[in-house]
Order: structure tokens, then sequence, then C-alpha cells
């Protein structure tokens, strides 16, 4: 029996009967050998820590554009963020953590420059040009892990990580708890990506002066200080679903009431404070621009699209957003600056 064979047999003894076990994987689209040392849900964390569309989340926004301090939090720090709260809380329910890391990992991967904002923008302009579809980060995810990493081969990943991917998302108004992931490790990273972004929103929030008092309420109840309120939400989420018998990754009816209502929180003091929305309208304009540029210049066969819009059949629009979405804030300010701003001549 070679090492990969007796990892899968130790998930089958170890973890709990509702656990996903790597050996029983629904598969990849694609067949392909197995490993002699990973098990599959192993492999597909590799591949999503690997890929360019990981690496990319170093530079993209978190909740402030483009941040100048050190120690604000970007896409990908959020992404590391919900990966080891996921764990955490896999590890105690004993659920396969390899799993819920490479969702995890992979949950953010198809997030625009400058975040929501590049996200609304890109979902507007794409169905003023007739691209009925939108743009949504979640599908986005889904299509780069499928379709667009390694020139267009995809990561070929399990079934089961690719579902939590497309069902990690549930904005800022959905529903927290629920059973659209199919596999309670997608659950568990559903609720982690909310536990890590309401809390460390707010300490960058707190950070950057945006909030000075936090509402005693929720000190009182949930935690004083980030790290209490993180350990208390993650504490309940694992008693609360032992408690549910497993039927889902839950939380106590309570806590879930002050998790949500934080949220509002955010949402009133944070996320739509007048000072980020004036930078917010800003972003749009970026990205918003940046995609008619391009939609031109391909069509008027100019140098822009060959140097950057990847060919193939499918519509021109969709191609734009695919290299759009992908850009990082930096590159997006950079390009909207060679396009747009006018440069001193120089005189030589």
């Amino acid at each position: 029996m070679g090492i990969r064979e007796e990892y899968e047999e130790l998930e089958i003894k170890l973890l709990h009967p509702k656990a996903a076990k790597s050996r029983f994987s629904r598969g990849r689209e694609k067949p392909e050998p197995t490993c002699s040392v990973r098990t599959a849900f192993q492999r597909d964390r590799d591949r999503i820590i690997h890929s360019k569309a990981f690496r990319r989340l170093m530079h993209k926004t978190q909740v402030f554009l483009s941040p100048s301090g050190d120690h604000y939090r970007t896409r990908l720090t959020h992404t590391l963020e919900v990966s080891q709260i996921s764990r955490t809380i896999a590890r105690a329910l004993r659920l396969n953590e390899d799993l819920t890391e490479a969702i995890a990992l992979g949950h953010d991967l198809g997030h625009t420059p400058f975040g929501h904002a590049g996200e609304e923008a890109l979902d507007a302009v794409l169905k003023e040009v007739g691209f009925s579809q939108g743009f949504s980060h979640v599908q986005q995810s889904l299509r780069i892990v499928e379709k667009l990493e390694k020139n267009g081969m995809g990561l070929n990943l399990t079934w089961e990580v690719r579902d939590g991917i497309v069902h990690h998302s549930k904005g800022l108004r959905g529903e927290v708890l629920s059973t659209a992931p199919a596999t309670l490790e997608g659950q568990v990273v559903r609720i982690s990506d909310v536990i890590a972004y309401v809390n460390h929103d707010l300490d960058d929030s707190i950070r950057a002066g945006l909030v000075r008092e936090v509402p005693e309420k929720f000190l009182r109840e949930i935690g004083r200080t980030h790290a209490k309120r993180i350990n208390n939400l993650v504490l309940d989420v694992i008693d609360a679903t032992k408690e549910k018998n497993y039927e889902m990754v839950w939380l106590h009816p309570q806590m879930y009431s002050y998790l949500l209502e934080l949220r509002d929180f955010l949402k009133k003091e944070v996320y739509f404070h007048p000072l980020k929305a004036r930078e917010f309208q800003k972003a749009k304009g970026v990205v918003r621009s940046l995609f008619l540029f391009l939609l031109e210049d391909c069509q008027s066969g100019r140098q822009f699209c060959d140097k950057f819009v990847r060919k193939g059949p499918e519509p021109l629009s969709r191609r734009i957003a695919d290299f759009i979405s992908g850009a990082t804030d930096r590159f997006a300010l950079y390009l909207y600056s060679e396009i747009f701003i006018p440069k001193p001549w120089e005189i030589f």
C-alpha cells in the first residue's frame, strides 16, 4: 500500500462519517492518473497555490483600494485568514481539512481589481454591450479553475472543490448559513468567509479611522479583541454543528444574529461610508474606461487587443472581461495611466 492509499485509509478511519473522503470523490472532468503521495484534495490545494490567479490576489483590494499601509488586508491575506479559520473548524469537527483548505484558497480567485467596485463596474458594462450574463466573481472563480488557468487548460480540480468555490458567496445581504455547498467542508468555508471578513474589515476600519468606537453589544457578546471575536465565533460554529448532529454547518441563533448585526454595522459605517464611496466610484470609472477602450481597440484592430486579450471563439466582451478581472489594482492603474493620462513631450 502506497503513501496516498495509507492516507485515504486514515481518512476513512478517523474522519466523521459525514466528512468527504478523498477516495470517494466524484472525480475530475478530465480523468488523470492518481498521485502516489497526495490525495485528490491535496493535489487540488497545491494546484491552486501554484496558480497565477492565486499570486495575483496579493495586489487585489479587500476593502481599501490599493492601500499604502503595510498592515491592511489584501485579497490574498483575506484568503489566508479564511483558510486558517476553515481548517480550525474542519479539524475540530473531524471533517476533511484538505478539501476545506482547497476550497478556501480558491474561493476568491475570480475577484476583480478594486474588489466589489470593480465587480459592479464590470457587471454593468458587460450588460450594456449585450453580454446578458454580466459578471460575478463567484462564476469567474470557477471559470478560472476550469478554463483560464494554464493557458486555457484549467486546473482540472475535483467536483467537490469546484462545488465549494461556486457556492461560497452570500454577498453583503445573503444568507450565511446554507446547505448550497454539497459538502460540509464547503459549508465551513462559506461561514468562515464571513467570520474572516467582518472581523478583519472591522480591524482595518479602526486602523483607517473610519470606525472610532465599536458598539458595546458586539464587544460584550462576541468579544473585545479581534482574536477573541474570531475564537468565540469559531467555537460557536463547532458546538452548534455538533448539536445539530452535522445536519449542516451551524451557528447558534443568538450568535448568528450578532454576526449579521456586525455585518450590517460595517455596511453602514464602512462599506458605504462617503469617503470610501467616492473612491469606489473612481475605481468603477477605471474599470469601465478600460473595458470600453479595449472593446473599441479590438474592434478597430489596434495594438492593445493583441497584447492583452486572448484569442478564442467566445464573445469579445467575455474575453476582455477575463483580462480586466485578472488584473491587479496596480496593473489596472498603470494601464489606465498609459492609455488615458497624457505624458510630457520629450525633446532629444
